[in-house]
């Protein structure tokens, strides 16, 4: 599948060092009778060791050109199905239960596919991707470091995020600007955090981090008063990124309950 060129558009970056593929499949570790997502299988440089392994691999491409390419490549695998569509509006819940979501995601749609998984989490099992290491780095953040913000929280309150390891630019054809890192997701067991007002939530904690700089009482000015936030339990004084994600649920729950 070499003669394939890139696409910008659509952010491709295929996978090529025989190391990293091996890391990944080892983190991975497919299991006979387990279903395997992937996402962008691109010039299958993971899709064919996953397969080997999986009972069921279903491959989700949004290039036609390489959809073709695939399907001709896997014709003779029966366990192997390629789709053809966009993973943006995939319906993932259509492929079963306790799935294993695997990809080297397109930078450019990653976090709004990250949010369209979130959606489907009860069908998944786990999932292992590919990033941009600095989104990587703000999705494992701790509470008090720069990276902590608003995807941390917004995906930490149903995912346990690790960061698994960095992959150079030298990795792929053609080469990205930027490091990359492999993660591992695993939804949370509800509930550990039960959010009464998903929209309240995500408004809060969107305000809050657009002025991260400064202190919570100014922060949420309009959304949350100095009692409030007492009475949640968190100091007024401090910054956003100084909240965990426990003390966001509590401050939104408690705002919930007065309206």
């Amino acid at each position: 599948m070499s003669d394939h060129r890139a696409r910008k558009r659509f952010g491709q970056h295929f996978l090529t060092a025989a190391d990293t593929i091996e890391q990944i499949v080892a983190a991975v570790a497919p299991q006979q009778g387990e279903t395997i997502v992937e996402i962008g299988p691109g010039q299958a440089a993971i899709t064919a060791p996953l397969a080997d392994l999986a009972t069921t691999l279903h491959a989700i491409e949004f290039d036609r050109d390489l959809v073709t390419t695939l399907r001709q490549r896997f014709a003779g695998r029966e366990n192997v199905v390629i789709h053809q569509a966009d993973a943006l509006s995939f319906d993932f819940a259509s492929l079963g239960n306790n799935l294993r979501i695997v990809g080297n995601l397109p930078y450019n749609i990653s976090t709004p596919l990250l949010f369209h998984l979130l959606g489907f989490k009860d069908v998944i099992a786990d999932m292992h991707f590919m990033l941009q290491k600095e989104v990587v780095e703000r999705m494992a953040a701790v509470p008090g470091s720069k990276r902590y913000g608003r995807l941390t929280i917004m995906l930490g309150c149903h995912l346990e995020v690790v960061h698994l390891f960095d992959v150079p630019p030298s990795a792929f054809s053609p080469p990205p600007k930027v490091m990359s890192s492999v993660v591992r997701m695993r939804p949370i067991p509800q509930p550990a955090f039960d959010i009464n007002d998903a929209e309240l939530f995500e408004k809060l904690v969107k305000q809050a981090f657009s002025r991260r700089r400064k202190t919570l009482r100014n922060a949420l000015d309009g959304l949350a008063s100095a009692a409030d936030i007492q009475s949640a339990g968190l100091d007024s004084s401090q910054r956003p990124e100084q909240i965990p994600i426990a003390g966001w649920v509590n401050l939104a729950n408690l705002l919930a309950d007065s309206q």
